[in-house]
């Protein structure tokens, strides 16, 4: 028995170090998106902005775009319930600026609950929206000053019907935090590397833009408007669907929307069970199989430790599987680190290691089996 796992573990740890090295091959061969200063804005942008109490954010996150030179556009502030000053901050704005429109999310639900708000407030967003494109982002995020300008400029020369762009959470001096961007980091990276491949298999919803007449063609949210989490990237794979060779991503260091990460240990389990949660609703199958591979090599690794308090040799073998999974990693991150300029953190990436192996196993096995809180609602 425990020579079968040493090679039940081994196997796992080829497959997976092979996978990430895939990874790295295709995000080193990604070209940025240079921004043409001879392109003029030509298409008019509707910004939707779901919001549930987020009074502390959501002023910095409309000032960010406010100051953006791009002249077409608008902001939608969708506010979903919110029991703070959310709604009276954004208020005020739309008294001050015209772009900015605020809607009451209840106004549109008849006092009916649903397990899927955010979708909900997007999709009333885009019947508000007068514009041609949906972009969205998240109330506690800052775009960066030529945002827009590079989603017109990419729409114009490639023709594309969605984009994804990236997103990177800010460092905040805590422990957590610095653990949630280094486990962010590669997410992004995996992101980026999967798109230079030919497949979009993931996004994130804080930096997307696309047509309002392709989300219409795909039914908006229909057929995943029963999950709680996924608006980006079920709403991606629907569009990959019915537009093969029209998505893009947007590959440049200026279009990097920065976020806060979760403010403690709880809220940031909280929130991967919420994205571990909708694991096995893709219907593409190789994104359901890479996700398998990486919980049960993180879940070999877990047993591997425990069982080494009473085998030494199950723990040594582990200890080195972990090495060489670490040294991997980082030969994987390192381009990533430096595109998102965060190559310092990366020096704290092999203390992050053990806390990362037990994290991936618990959230997400409470992803598949548990309930968790979000925005102060229980989710099932």
């Amino acid at each position: 028995m425990e020579y079968g796992f040493i090679i039940i573990s081994g196997v796992l740890a080829a497959l997976y170090c092979g996978l990430i090295l895939v990874y790295r091959y295709w995000f080193v061969a990604l070209k940025p998106f240079e921004l043409s200063t001879a392109l003029e804005p030509r298409v008019f942008f509707s910004i939707i902005i779901p919001a549930r109490n987020e009074s502390a954010n959501i002023e910095k996150c409309i000032q960010s775009i406010l100051v953006q030179p791009y002249p077409l556009y608008e902001i939608i502030v969708v506010d979903d319930h919110s029991t703070d000053d959310t709604a009276e901050l954004v208020l005020r704005l739309s008294n001050q600026y015209p772009q900015v429109q605020l809607i009451h999310l209840k106004d549109y639900l008849d006092g009916q609950s649903t397990n899927a708000y955010k979708k909900k407030a997007i999709e009333i967003g885009a019947e508000k929206s007068t514009g041609s494109w949906i972009v969205t982002t998240d109330a506690d995020c800052m775009v960066p000053p030529h945002w827009l300008q590079y989603f017109n400029a990419m729409i114009l020369t490639k023709d594309p019907v969605f984009i994804a762009a990236p997103v990177m959470f800010t460092l905040n001096g805590q422990f957590s935090g610095q653990f949630q961007v280094l486990d962010f980091l590669s997410l992004q990276g995996i992101t980026a590397a999967a798109v230079s491949a030919g497949s979009h298999s993931m996004c994130n919803g804080a930096n997307l833009a696309y047509s309002k007449k392709a989300f219409e063609e795909v039914g908006r949210f229909k057929g995943i408007d029963h999950l709680a989490s996924g608006d980006d990237m079920f709403l991606m794979h629907k569009m990959k669907k019915q537009f093969p060779n029209r998505l893009a991503y947007l590959f440049s260091d200026e279009m990097v929307v920065a976020t806060a990460p979760m403010p403690n240990w709880a809220s940031f389990i909280q929130q991967r069970i919420r994205w571990a949660s909708k694991a096995d609703s893709y219907k593409d199958k190789k994104i359901f199989g890479v996700l398998l591979l990486v919980y049960l090599f993180n879940a070999s690794l877990l047993i591997g430790l425990l069982a080494g308090l009473f085998l030494s040799d199950i723990l040594f073998w582990t200890v080195w599987i972990i090495a060489i999974k670490t040294l991997v990693e980082l030969y994987f991150l390192w381009p990533v680190a430096r595109f998102f300029k965060l190559e310092k953190s990366l020096l704290l990436f092999p203390v992050m290691q053990p806390f990362h192996i037990v994290y991936t196993v618990i959230a997400g096995w409470l992803g598949k089996f548990g309930k968790y809180q979000w925005k102060n609602r229980q989710v099932h």
